[in-house]
């Protein structure tokens, strides 16, 4: 382990003999549009209080050049991530001058040239511990200080921060902004951007408080940025958490800022979130990803309290602020926006990935043993947000939301501005719920895995038991031969087995309401009835319960693989939810992919193209449905060629787009990509296509597209990119993987096996934590020998365990596909 892999133990002991008062980060910036250099000036100056006569700073830089003890130089002793800091006394002063390198990953400041204006973009992007890449710092949750950050950089830029600015100096050509000081928080939430940024401005006011809203990304996007809409899902947000939490939004300003390579959804540094630009739609949009952008808003306002006022001692409790965060945004989504279905989506997709990550052999429990920081980068997980989320919506159930909700004011008034464990948070939530919630959190917090629900005989049985709060729903046919809820049985379980009166049904929906977390099976008679009429129950969350109970079952091996893509078939084309939609059209896309043996797969792959293809042409002009289709047809024609000559047609303007369809430059780079992965599309048709898209997006796209071409040398290049080329920013390497696995294509493929194992130790020590999860991950070779795995895992017991367990987890969806192509479970 090196030393910049800080372990719980020593993270603990600092923590125990320091206590910080104060940061002051000075960057000198000026210099960022150059980009013949890498590196940036930083100074830190950091108060704290200590019992120790040494301790350490994190820093991840090029150079340390001076560091200052309460006003003495002291010698450098640094070794690439911890800088010593000798000689200290009760009350200390530490001067570390040092440089930084400017980021191509997305980790620390990333700098961003675009290239459709030639203009320069930085943003800091700092969980779990990168604030240490561009300032030194205690890198800790636990060590939580007010901040105040300094920045010299370009005259005319937009500079911004957590903080309003105090004061702007103008040098001319430069300009040095302060901000005021922060709140106590955490270094992995502050956070700086600078760049000639697109700014619309509002504000949000309730009683006595008024707190400015600013919305911002790159200039070449303005165009693009439905900003009203984006300010009405804010204020809609902070007016219902202000009434849920009792406590008022502690920030002072609420910028969100949408930024370009960003390597999650968002992030919620209190005052300045950060997003991807992925949510500046410049096409059409479904309204399934609108809705997605509102829940992401959201679930990043819910973290001002859960997160950044109360946070996690260590990242043990990740949940803490994760799990709670998944729930909020999705509750504040159902009861303050337009978006009323949003427990669908979460119900069908978020807890979808909850549920392949809990049956990982690496699976954790909620409240994890996370003993350092490779290991807390991985716990980002299905776990830790949306199986977090379903057991607090099952908690809500099992202990009443007036109660649930007493508790968490409460413990915001308790705990804020510091740090909390489990502990804290149960004692604030039993005071009003009376019930056993220590036995509660053993049951669902500190064990791994799921329950499965089914129906025997008039007795629900469980496998691995919970206590459950649940209900179950019966649906019969009304008149117009809709199938609608005419009863709910609403109970406790906590038996193996628990009988219930329940009246005939043609369809018994268990965990209807989507009230816990468990997997459910349909029985037989109300398998019968959904396979005929699926397009016939009227509730969106109802259908979306059976869409995820349909795909449990097929990844599980226990319903065939072709009769889950027969529905799939027959009843998308009636999915009224888009959520939905484009849910069960991934999900068909990837069982032929990858449940199917190779005797079906060719005949399924031309079946789903044309039915993609039909239900494109049916739908309703300029509907998000159409655009759903439009994307599966992409998709589709990635693995199977036949309808190349109608897209190129369609592509080139000989023939016309189907009535309706937006050709944006997003769906026409898939489609482009399409046709390359079959063999369809030149190297001069894709230069021309971008041509007419050259910004950041279309030289991303263009990129994929060349890699996704099926011809040795091209596959050969694309590999030696992904993992020689430390030039490639974090899209760029992405895209060469997605190319390099286009299309399915194991005969171009599988003679890098053996090199992808034979590196995967050197790529994990040389390249950062983010670059190597992406290679790790994108260049397995998912359809591969399960010995060759093995082999490599039995040889390198001592590898890091953050990259065993990557591998154990591809092992693990490998060892599924060929379960259940053998129709096993």
């Amino acid at each position: 382990m090196t030393t910049a892999n800080l372990t719980r133990a020593e993270t603990a002991a600092r923590s125990a003999a320091v206590t910080v008062r104060a940061y002051r980060v000075d960057l000198d910036l000026s210099g960022a549009t150059d980009h013949t250099g890498d590196t940036f000036a930083t100074t830190t100056t950091v108060e704290f209080d200590a019992t120790m006569d040494r301790t350490w700073l994190d820093f991840l830089g090029a150079s340390v050049e001076s560091v200052t003890v309460n006003g003495q130089d002291v010698p450098v002793d640094y070794d690439g991530a911890r800088l010593t800091i000798p000689d200290l006394a009760a009350a200390n002063t530490v001067v570390v001058r040092a440089t930084g390198h400017y980021s191509r990953s997305g980790e620390g400041l990333h700098r961003f040239l675009d290239p459709a204006d030639g203009a320069t973009y930085l943003y800091t992007q700092y969980e779990p511990a990168d604030a240490r890449r561009v300032f030194a710092c205690f890198e800790q949750p636990d060590m939580k200080a007010p901040f105040t950050f300094v920045v010299t950089a370009p005259a005319g830029w937009e500079v911004v921060s957590n903080r309003p600015i105090a004061t702007i100096e103008d040098e001319g050509a430069r300009q040095r902004v302060e901000f005021s000081p922060t709140l106590p928080i955490s270094t992995y939430i502050t956070a700086i951007a600078a760049g000639p940024y697109h700014r619309v401005e509002s504000s949000w006011t309730r009683d006595e408080l008024t707190v400015p809203l600013g919305v911002l990304c790159r200039a070449s996007l303005a165009g693009h940025l439905d900003a009203d809409t984006i300010l009405e899902v804010t204020k809609q947000g902070l007016d219902f958490f202000a009434g849920h939490f009792a406590y008022p939004y502690p920030w002072g300003k609420y910028d969100q800022i949408f930024v370009p390579e960003y390597n999650l959804g968002a992030m919620e540094n209190p005052g300045l979130v950060t997003f991807t630009e992925a949510y500046v739609f410049r096409g059409a949009a479904t309204a399934a990803q609108y809705e997605g952008r509102a829940n992401t808003i959201l679930h990043e306002m819910a973290h001002m309290w859960f997160g950044d006022l109360v946070t996690m001692v260590w990242w043990d409790d990740l949940w803490l602020k994760e799990s709670f965060a998944d729930y909020m945004g999705a509750l504040a989504s159902a009861e303050a926006t337009e978006w009323t279905d949003a427990w669908v989506a979460f119900a069908n997709r978020r807890k979808a990935w909850a549920y392949s990550q809990d049956q990982l052999p690496t699976t954790h429990p909620i409240v994890a043993d996370i003993g350092d920081l490779e290991a807390a980068k991985l716990n980002f997980d299905g776990i830790t947000y949306a199986k977090g989320a379903s057991v607090l919506k099952q908690l809500v159930a099992y202990v009443g939301r007036d109660e649930f909700f007493t508790g968490v004011r409460r413990y915001f008034r308790t705990h804020a501005f510091g740090n909390t464990t489990l502990a804290d948070l149960l004692t604030e939530l039993s005071a009003d719920s009376g019930r056993d919630l220590a036995g509660w959190a053993r049951a669902w917090l500190q064990t791994t895995g799921m329950s499965t629900l089914m129906l025997d005989d008039g007795t629900i049985v469980q496998t691995d038991p919970r206590p459950h709060r649940l209900a179950v729903g019966l649906y019969d046919f009304d008149a117009a031969g809709d199938l609608v809820r005419r009863d709910r049985v609403e109970l406790d379980l906590v038996a193996e087995r628990t009988p219930v009166a329940l009246e005939p049904a043609p369809l018994r929906l268990l965990n209807d309401g989507d009230l816990t977390y468990a997997k459910v099976r349909l029985d037989t008679d109300s398998l019968a009835t959904v396979e005929k009429s699926l397009d016939r129950v009227t509730d969106p969350l109802a259908r979306g319960l059976i869409w995820s109970a349909l795909w449990n079952a097929a990844r599980d091996g226990e319903l065939e693989v072709e009769r889950y893509l027969r529905m799939a078939r027959d009843f998308a084309p009636a999915e009224s939810n888009t959520a939905l939609l484009a849910a069960v059209l991934a999900n068909a896309s990837f069982a032929i992919g990858h449940y199917l043996p190779a005797a079906d797969r060719e005949r399924w792959r031309g079946e789903w193209l044309e039915s993609c293809w039909a239900t494109l042409h049916s739908a309703a002009p300029g509907s998000g449905d159409q655009l759903a289709w439009a994307r599966a047809t992409a998709t589709a024609a990635t693995v199977d060629g036949r309808r190349a000559a109608d897209i190129r047609a369609i592509l080139l303007g000989d023939a016309p787009a189907p009535d309706g369809l937006a050709l944006d430059p997003d769906l026409r780079w898939q489609l482009w990509t399409a046709l390359a992965a079959t063999g369809a599309a030149t190297e001069a048709e894709l230069d021309a296509e971008l041509t007419g898209d050259s910004t950041a997006s279309g030289r991303t796209a263009h990129r994929r597209a060349l890699a996704a071409r099926p011809e040795p040398e091209v596959k050969a290049a694309a590999w030696a990119a992904a993992l020689g080329d430390t030039t490639l920013t974090n899209d760029h390497l992405d895209a060469v993987i997605d190319g390099f696995r286009a299309g399915q294509r194991r005969d171009l493929v599988s003679r890098y096996d053996d090199e992808y194992f034979a590196v995967l130790r050197e790529v994990w020590e040389q390249r950062s934590i983010e670059i190597a999860r992406r290679i790790v991950l994108g260049l397995f070779p998912a359809a591969g020998s399960l010995d060759q795995v093995d082999a490599w895992l039995d040889t390198h017991a001592d590898a890091p365990g953050a990259l065993r367990r990557l591998v154990i987890e591809q092992r693990d969806h490998l060892a599924r596909d060929l379960r259940v192509r053998a129709g096993g479970r």
